[in-house]
């Protein structure tokens, strides 16, 4: 399960890039109930989510040359640099080099060799999430892509993840752990096969305690559903979604008989 105790590769950071952040942070403060808070005028629009206190995820204008809407989970490294150095070695790409975020930490913005965007966090006064795993918090980070063995193997290389198989319906699915302590209670996340003309892609699960009324909230304040609402076997409720100005992100009611 996702903590906040973060290991190397496990999610430490996600934030949204988006088009109109002022419109983003209304859209998920009447979603999700959070609250948004700027980082200050020396950020240049990028500002915070934090709920009950704690800060959840965080928002910023787009600033990639075509960039779309887009929510993007960054995993923790000790060495940003070696990072990125080692995703260009093995087919990826550095979309942007390692740079400090003033005292906060170190970042980079990669791309997987099969075109998923991603990135790492290298924490110096800032470790990342606050809260994760709770209800309106991340909990799961999914990656679909058409190769999952070679993804699989890209990111071990990186943070030394470990999968395991398991059948989920209509297709197999790769569960993934970060390299240390025991292998389900240190899960983070999966591989899901995807088409050969599907977007490779990081997707962001966020916990809700209804999936159903969370949808209801989405459509209410100008998001789509993606994909309904449906159970999957011994892991919970979950939909597919989009917010108001296109950025997809998933929300699961876990299966409470799997806690």
């Amino acid at each position: 399960m996702l903590t906040t105790d973060f290991v190397t590769g496990a999610p430490n950071w996600l934030d949204l890039g988006s088009p109109d952040v002022e419109a983003s942070a209304s859209f998920y403060g009447a979603v999700f109930g959070w609250d948004f808070q700027s980082a200050g005028p020396e950020a240049g629009g990028y500002g915070f989510f934090r709920k009950d206190g704690r800060t959840v995820a965080a928002v910023g204008p787009l600033t990639e040359e075509g960039a779309s809407p887009a929510w993007t989970v960054y995993f923790k490294t000790p060495d940003a640099d070696a990072t990125a150095k080692a995703v260009e070695q093995a087919g990826g790409t550095v979309r942007a080099e390692a740079f400090d975020v003033m005292d906060a930490g170190r970042m980079a913005c990669l791309t997987d060799p099969a075109g998923a965007e991603f990135a790492v966090w290298q924490p110096a006064a800032f470790a990342g999430l606050e809260a994760t795993s709770e209800d309106h918090t991340l909990l799961w980070a999914e990656l679909h892509t058409p190769d999952p063995s070679a993804a699989l193997s890209f990111y071990r290389g990186l943070f030394g993840w470990r999968g395991q198989q398991m059948d989920m319906p209509g297709m197999p699915y790769t569960v993934l752990s970060t390299a240390e302590g025991d292998q389900q209670d240190a899960s983070f996340g999966g591989i899901a096969p995807a088409p050969e003309d599907e977007k490779t892609h990081w997707t962001a699960y966020f916990s809700v305690p209804d999936t159903d009324v969370l949808v209801a909230k989405v459509q209410e304040n100008g998001g789509s559903v993606v994909f309904p609402a449906t159970d999957i076997p011994e892991v919970g409720r979950m939909a597919l979604l989009a917010d108001p100005v296109g950025a997809p992100f998933a929300v699961l009611r876990p299966d409470p008989r799997m806690a």
